[in-house]
């Protein structure tokens, strides 16, 4: 690509399958019983300003995933699906699954739980 030209559809494609595949390494590398907000994991896979890149990835996950997608919730450390929703449902029953812990409030019982990539 010369610089200052537009890329093409097929080269935004490719830079988009390339963001989504650092973001879904990321996620893979959280342990079990930690927990990483969108940001975090976009932080980690070198994309400033990331979170919602990261929420965009989570999206485009196929159904049958290994990827550990339940150990992302957002910054104040809650869940970000609607509360009730099956999704919500799902992850805080994956999570409460590896030990992780909310408050009567929703909100992460300890920062213990934060995961920052080290």
């Amino acid at each position: 690509m010369v610089s200052g030209s537009k890329k093409t559809a097929a080269e935004k494609a490719e830079a988009a399958e390339e963001r989504r595949q650092r973001i879904w390494q990321v996620i893979l590398a959280i342990p079990p019983g930690r927990v990483c907000s969108y940001g975090g994991v976009a932080k980690l896979a070198g994309l400033a300003n990331g979170a919602r890149q990261t929420a965009w990835a989570l999206r485009h996950l196929p159904r049958d995933t290994k990827i550990p997608w339940f150990r992302v919730i957002n910054s104040q450390g809650r869940i970000a699906m609607p509360e009730g929703s099956r999704g919500y449902r799902e992850q805080r029953k994956r999570l409460k699954a590896e030990g992780v812990t909310f408050n009567e409030h929703g909100r992460l019982s300890s920062k213990s739980f934060w995961w920052d990539g080290s």
